[in-house]
């Protein structure tokens, strides 16, 4: 798997394939620096080479990888928004709308947050 396009062909429902074509459509209009890559067969926002975003879908929701620190960040924000996480995720039901403040939110604050990272994971 080496693109996008390859890893939304995996995803049989039509709605999440669309919503998740959505999705990315969206994150590369608002954040056109941002790279989009395929690791562990998941999709990936990278910036300078370094981890933004990940996401993968799975039968009643897709998952949104950040980053343990945003996260934790993040956490109360998640939670009101109605979301369930773990320290390294939160799931969005296919039901949900997008969340696009949210995302925005996160996905700005580890751009700024990132900056001067070297690596590809935050550690």
């Amino acid at each position: 798997m080496d693109t996008f396009n390859d890893y939304l062909d995996t995803v049989i429902n039509t709605e999440h394939r669309v919503k998740l074509e959505t999705l990315f459509a969206w994150i590369s209009s608002e954040f056109p620096s941002l790279k989009q890559h395929i690791g562990w067969n998941q999709p990936m926002f990278t910036d300078h080479g370094t981890f933004i975003i990940g996401f993968s879908s799975a039968k009643a929701h897709f998952s949104v990888s950040p980053d343990e620190i945003p996260m934790a960040h993040f956490k109360n924000a998640i939670d009101k928004a109605g979301f369930s996480q773990t320290p390294r995720l939160f799931r969005i039901k296919w039901t949900d709308e997008l969340p696009y403040d949210l995302l925005k939110t996160i996905i700005t604050y580890n751009i700024e947050n990132k900056k001067e990272t070297t690596t590809f994971w935050w550690h």
